[in-house]
């Protein structure tokens, strides 16, 4: 590597108090170009479900890490240099959806305010949108495109991979699985034992499917007093629908709020969107709905599509990157 990757760590003021108990305290990896100065632009990744700030640097075999990625490109001269934050949501139940919700915390904030002004100081970063992008894949891209509906004045560019989109497609076929596990227990004793049996031995493989369900409904159902703060969205008996709910979630789809905060996006300066189409959770379809979305509210917007499936495709990020840093503003 050319350019020096930091681990360092945030004290974020957004993330204290948090119901769960996580820590406010996070790691974040801070990359620094090749001759750095101040004045770069930033590019702020957010991982997926069951990630970490370590993510972005676990050995890759005979591949790159997403980080080896940004410096190859920089140091080829491929494109301009700029400064990249790999950010750390980790939380009890596997990640955030980098949203604000009562049963998990303020994770939105934490990276529009806690890690933005932070790498402005740190690194002296350019404090402009236009200078800064968010990017990920899968729940990271989902992520992306919440900050650019609600904060399209801290990120000026967007890139989503592969992002939750299409609800009914990508998290309906788990609803059985979950009511199928939470027969004869609750939601907290089920997460209770799940963390118990990965510290002692492993998840199981059926565990996953879950997981996740319990994990968006504390992002997009959050309910006080019920176990583990959250109300599911269909009934633990027989897993019909409680549309009630079921449309709590569904106003968190990107493919109901992109058209329903399109002045947000219009103030964007990038776009990316991407999907494989072999993506195991049906998210190809989201990211063609999103596309629709955007080109009718005449959002200028990249979308690309790849022969691949859901996982190992952190080369796509070469794709992301390479139209994106271009394009940041610089002092």
């Amino acid at each position: 590597m050319e350019g020096r990757l930091e681990l360092d760590t945030i004290d974020a003021p957004s993330l204290r108090g948090n119901p769960l108990g996580d820590p406010s305290r996070r790691p974040i990896y801070l990359y620094r170009p090749p001759g750095h100065r101040p004045g770069l632009p930033a590019v702020f990744f957010l991982h997926g479900f069951t990630g970490s700030a370590h993510s972005w640097t676990g050995f890759p075999g005979f591949g790159l890490t997403v980080p080896e990625r940004l410096d190859r490109l920089i140091a080829s001269g491929a494109v301009p240099p700029a400064v990249g934050v790999f950010v750390d949501g980790w939380t009890a139940f596997g990640g955030s959806q980098w949203v604000n919700s009562p049963a998990i915390g303020n994770y939105r904030d934490y990276v529009a305010r806690d890690v933005v002004a932070f790498v402005e100081a740190r690194l002296g970063t350019l404090p402009l949108p236009e200078a800064r992008a968010v990017v990920g894949k899968s729940s990271g891209g989902y992520g992306a495109l919440v900050m650019g509906r609600h904060h399209p004045d801290v990120f000026g560019h967007v890139a989503s991979h592969a992002g939750d989109a299409g609800f009914e497609y990508c998290y309906l076929p788990d609803f059985p699985r979950t009511a199928g596990a939470l027969l004869d227990t609750d939601a907290a004793t089920w997460l209770d034992d799940l963390r118990h049996r990965a510290r002692e031995t492993k998840m199981r493989g059926d565990d996953h499917g879950p997981l996740n369900i319990l994990a968006m409904a504390a992002a997009f159902s959050p309910r006080s007093g019920a176990s583990a703060g959250l109300e599911l969205p269909f009934d633990p008996e027989t897993a019909r629908l409680r549309p009630e709910v079921w449309e709590r979630w569904l106003a968190h789809d990107p493919v109901r709020f992109v058209p329903a905060s399109i002045e947000a996006f219009r103030r964007l300066r990038s776009v990316f969107l991407d999907c494989g189409t072999h993506d195991e959770f049906n998210l190809r379809w989201g990211a063609r709905m999103v596309l629709e979305s955007l080109m009718a509210g005449g959002v200028e917007v990249v979308h690309e599509e790849f022969d691949d499936n859901h996982r190992d495709t952190n080369y796509r990020y070469d794709r992301s990157l390479s139209f994106l840093l271009p394009r940041l503003a610089r002092g």
